[in-house]
């Protein structure tokens, strides 16, 4: 065990245990009981002394025994609405997954955007960051992974050898899959878990719920210009490939797709679904005007199709359903604990007055709402290179609600672009899990990544400041 997990797994119950009992009050007895637990959390979280999901259950003990919350009240964040949303996100990806769907949308992408050096880099990206709207983005880089090793492997057994604009083009493939795996993720509301944390919070606490719809809106440009600016920052500044000519990247992709073969009757079925799913997800509203009865929310919709899914029969004779629940094995239950924790933690700190706190200080100094809306992003960009961006998104998105509050702007307008920076991390391996599967191709030096990611973190932050500014308040 390493000496930073080994240290976080005593500190943070020892920091628990000194702010319990300090001889004085920091905010309130109930306040410094939960600013105990949220420093305990936040030193696990931070040192992975244990699973992150394992920290997220702390609540759940803690909250009933020091009074903060009774079990039902702090148990019911755990099966929040929006917990489902995600529990039938989750259920869809893993359908698309295990009848090998992804691959053949990621494989026709490629083959589509052309097979010119720069053009396979695009090819790459788009599809990555298509695949990361609907299922995770660590799941989308381990398809894309060897698929992109397999086109890089011609370079390397070239005539030439691997020369420098082989090697640039490998990195520009390599980067362009991680940082298009990470951004996105932001254009849908099931597609990184700090959307859903934030969306959560809002209809937890202040009853705003931002439609699926709604929020594609606003995301979906977003991660395209995050894409457009990482593609032309990796081909163009940074690992120009101009020598660079080959043409057997179209038969490695024909290839791949030829194993797949046609496309089969369970994937058809998971298509059409997937199909029917996003349709309702997107025209929810204009459906509940027509039907006001339907009452339908995102959640809804979500466990219909997890449901249609394992019920949903290929053949009935042989009982051969779309999915199984064994199959839920591979299910990131450890996710939907940690949205739950999230949850229980921001409904602590709003029952024991910490919101209400940082409210009324923000309301009371002079603090220019521009200058603190770029000091939250940057501070939530740079630390999520350091920890979990979900564990980071449920400690920081009730107090950047309170700051919001405090402000006297609509909670909104700050908290969706500090969200969206959690998923910005461009910089090191361990900020995210695509980053880490690409460094581990052998292909990219953590100073290549960092040379590239501390540009493009910089021109995320100038985009989402542009957001606060101009685009949110136009939409919300």
């Amino acid at each position: 065990m390493e000496f930073s997990k080994k240290a976080g797994l005593f500190i943070g119950p020892i920091l628990f245990l000194i702010i319990l009992n300090l001889p004085f009050d920091l905010i309130s007895e109930k306040g410094d009981a939960v600013i105990g637990v949220a420093t305990w959390m936040v030193i696990w979280w931070i040192t992975e002394a244990v699973s992150i999901s394992v920290t997220a259950l702390l609540p759940l003990l803690l909250f009933p025994i020091l009074k903060i919350m009774d079990i039902g009240e702090v148990g019911a964040n755990y099966g929040s609405p929006i917990i489902f949303l995600f529990f039938g996100g989750f259920v869809l990806a893993l359908a698309l997954e295990k009848v090998n769907l992804h691959k053949r949308i990621a494989l026709n992408i490629i083959k589509l955007t052309g097979t010119t050096p720069n053009k396979v880099v695009l090819g790459f990206m788009i599809a990555t960051a298509f695949l990361s709207m609907w299922i995770s983005n660590t799941a989308t880089t381990v398809v894309m992974l060897p698929i992109a090793m397999s086109v890089i492997s011609l370079l390397v057994n070239d005539a030439d050898g691997f020369t420098m604009s082989d090697k640039n083009f490998a990195l520009c493939v390599m980067l362009g899959i991680a940082f298009s795996a990470n951004a996105g993720g932001i254009a849908t509301v099931i597609g990184t878990p700090p959307n859903s944390v934030m969306i959560g919070l809002l209809e937890n606490e202040y009853n705003i719920e931002i439609s699926f719809l709604k929020w594609m809106v606003i995301g979906v440009p977003f991660a395209t210009v995050m894409i457009w600016i990482s593609y032309l920052v990796l081909v163009k500044l940074m690992f120009p490939n101009k020598q660079l000519k080959f043409s057997a990247s179209k038969d490695i992709i024909n290839e791949e797709l030829h194993k797949l073969g046609p496309m089969s009757g369970k994937e058809k079925m998971v298509l059409a679904i997937f199909g029917v799913t996003v349709f309702f997800w997107i025209f929810r509203t204009v459906i509940n005007d027509i039907f006001p009865s339907l009452k339908l929310n995102d959640s809804i919709i979500s466990i219909a199709a997890a449901i249609t899914m394992f019920s949903f029969p290929y053949n009935l004779k042989k009982a051969d359903f779309i999915i199984h629940w064994k199959d839920t094995q591979k299910l990131a239950w450890g996710i939907l604990i940690l949205f739950g924790g999230g949850l229980a933690l921001a409904k602590g700190m709003s029952v024991s007055g910490i919101v209400d706190l940082v409210s009324s200080a923000i309301a009371t100094s002079n603090i220019s709402v521009l200058f603190t809306a770029i000091l939250l992003i940057t501070l939530m960009l740079f630390m999520t290179e350091l920890m979990s961006n979900v564990a980071l998104t449920a400690v920081l998105a009730p107090v950047v609600a309170g700051i919001a509050i405090g402000l006297e702007i609509p909670i909104l307008y700050l908290l969706i672009p500090v969200t969206m920076a959690s998923s910005c991390a461009f910089m090191l391996p361990m900020a995210t899990p695509p980053n880490a599967i690409v460094f581990a191709s052998g292909y990219i030096k953590v100073n290549e990544m960092a040379r590239v990611g501390v540009v493009l973190n910089f021109i995320a932050i100038g985009l989402l400041i542009l957001m606060f500014q101009f685009v949110i308040p136009f939409f919300f």
